[in-house]
């Protein structure tokens, strides 16, 4: 597991990184890995989610950490 980085941000070697989420084909840079409670029909678990800044801009979205993959060398 990823170093804590305060309030369920974690350290990931893609931060800051152009990054590609498979699932959606967003492309954008990787802002942040937050470990986070989400709401399941058997109750709360928790989840990774990665957080991807469009390359135009706008609204970062989400997306669990295993679809992204990076676009440079990291």
């Amino acid at each position: 597991m990823s170093p804590d980085l305060g309030f369920g941000h974690e350290a990931h070697p893609w931060l800051g990184h152009l990054v590609r989420d498979v699932a959606s084909g967003t492309e954008g840079l990787l802002m942040a890995v937050v470990v986070e409670e989400v709401a399941t029909h058997d109750g709360p678990r928790w989840t990774r989610r990665a957080y991807i800044r469009p390359q135009g801009g706008g609204r970062e979205l989400p997306t669990a950490v295993g679809n992204i993959e990076p676009l440079t060398t990291c």
